[in-house]
């Protein structure tokens, strides 16, 4: 079982999701957030071109999962940022954040919902990944620009899509036993992987997110997985959002109880 570090560095929660950025942390500001769907629509297509899909990615020290919970019924979401020490995937750093989802939810339009939130709760890391797994798909998107491109632009960092689900292409069913994977198709272009992370469990659909290729993304996520389908960054990431304990995290119940409660 995972277990916490001795010392746990927390954030405390945002209390908007307006945000500079960590000045530690490369970013570009590519764009506004005030955008019609079919400007946003527009600006992917755009986007997708910046993409980079050569491997960047060699003997990451710290990896980081983020995801965001359902907002409630005024709107009102948790972003998480978790931090893991890699190989051991160990907890070293839990940063979220709260705010409105303002865009409106629309398939394929993820990122202008949920990226300003997450980008508010990674603002507020102290530490800076070598590599971030998102809850969500990279190229493996209509406009070949889900949510684990975007912010992986943003940031300037190697981002892996981890979705749960299929958004677009067809697949045959990879073999049962964890590690199997099959190609992920659309309009003859491999835009991903459907990987068995856990033998006889539904598979995860990997995908370039930036600055890694397919074969690195496969790997990294296969080996961030610990007895669960997904890996364990993105897996904390959900937690924490969700504002649920965990065993994982029980140096920050001490911190801040409020938070798991």
């Amino acid at each position: 079982m995972l277990q916490a570090t001795p010392t746990v560095n927390f954030t405390h929660i945002a209390s908007s999701t307006h945000c500079h950025y960590n000045q530690s942390m490369k970013f570009q500001e590519l764009h506004s957030w005030q955008l019609s769907p079919a400007q946003a629509q527009k600006l992917q297509l755009d986007l997708a071109s910046r993409i980079s899909k050569n491997n960047e990615v060699n003997k990451p020290r710290y990896v980081a999962g983020v995801d965001i919970s359902k907002p409630n019924s005024a709107g009102i979401g948790y972003a998480a940022a978790v931090v893991l020490s890699y190989p051991e995937l160990q907890l070293v750093e839990v940063a979220i954040a709260k705010g409105k989802l303002s865009f409106p939810y629309i398939p394929g339009l993820l990122s202008f919902r949920e990226a300003p939130l997450i980008l508010a709760a990674c603002q507020k890391l102290s530490q800076n990944p070598d590599l971030l797994l998102v809850d969500g798909q990279g190229i493996a998107h209509p406009r070949r620009l889900g949510i684990a491109s975007h912010l992986g632009l943003i940031l300037d960092v190697p981002t892996i899509g981890c979705a749960k689900s299929r958004l677009c292409g067809q697949h045959q069913l990879p073999a049962s036993k964890a590690g199997s994977y099959a190609d992920l198709i659309d309009k003859d272009e491999t835009i991903g992987a459907v990987l068995r992370t856990k033998t006889d469990v539904s598979p995860v659909y990997i995908s370039i997110g930036h600055k890694v290729d397919l074969p690195s993304a496969v790997y990294w996520a296969l080996h961030c997985c610990r007895s669960h389908r997904l890996p364990e960054p993105c897996r904390l990431a959900h937690i924490a959002a969700g504002g649920n304990p965990i065993t994982t995290i029980k140096a920050l119940e001490a911190v801040e109880p409020r938070l798991f409660t």
